[in-house]
């Protein structure tokens, strides 16, 4: 995840694996498990799943407008525009929603292939309005499918994380947390979680009564 001058090519190269697993877990997806609650509240398996295929839009956007020099919005019209279309997709049926992922998956990647090398440090802008270079997208886009294939409630836990995710991902999160601590609230104890369900943790996607509920990480 080193966000410096050039072409992430790691992280290029991470992304193309964890979309081949989140392919491989969704394959075989019914239309009534698409409908179903995920673990995410209020969505439900299509949900998460247009979720992933919008991003990926939001991904090859911001790279070809990176590409011509431009910086446009992650999703046009912001947060609601965003909740409205994976509302609006949500309720497609297996075969479309796996459709959906896999091919926005691979424009985006398409797309990041053909960034000239001196594009990838031109800004780009987050949803939020947080400004980032192109570079640091793909390691956003990596956390994205590997949180929300837990996310989907389909047998994957911290449990099937690689050790190259954890590695390279809880350094980062373990910087977050001071800030996202509720006020009063202590760290948990040396020992008390193992890398796994510390990122978890961190990830907000691991609760325990003995662990404080922190603030969002993104």
């Amino acid at each position: 995840m080193d966000h410096g001058v050039g072409v992430p090519s790691e992280d290029l190269r991470r992304i193309a694996g964890a979309h081949g697993r989140f392919l491989s877990v969704i394959a075989e997806l019914s239309d009534a498990s698409a409908r179903r609650a995920s673990l995410l509240p209020g969505w439900t398996v299509g949900h998460v799943l247009t979720h992933v295929a919008r991003n990926a839009d939001s991904h090859r956007r911001r790279a070809e407008a990176a590409c011509r020099g431009e910086v446009i919005e992650q999703y046009p019209g912001g947060f609601p525009a965003r909740a409205a279309e994976i509302d609006a997709g949500a309720t497609r049926g297996a075969v479309e929603l796996i459709d959906d992922v896999r091919s926005s998956g691979d424009a985006m990647d398409d797309a990041w292939r053909r960034v000239p090398a001196a594009a990838w440090i031109n800004v780009t802008r987050d949803v939020s309005g947080r400004e980032r270079p192109l570079n640091a997208l793909p390691a956003r886009r990596w956390q994205e499918l590997e949180v929300h294939l837990l996310d989907l409630g389909l047998g994957v836990t911290q449990r099937d994380w690689s050790d190259d995710f954890v590695a390279a991902s809880l350094p980062l999160l373990r910087s977050t947390v001071r800030q996202r601590l509720p006020e009063g609230a202590q760290l948990p104890k040396a020992g008390l979680l193992d890398d796994r369900d510390e990122l978890a943790w961190l990830y907000g996607r691991l609760t325990r009564p003995d662990l404080p509920i922190l603030g969002p990480w993104g």
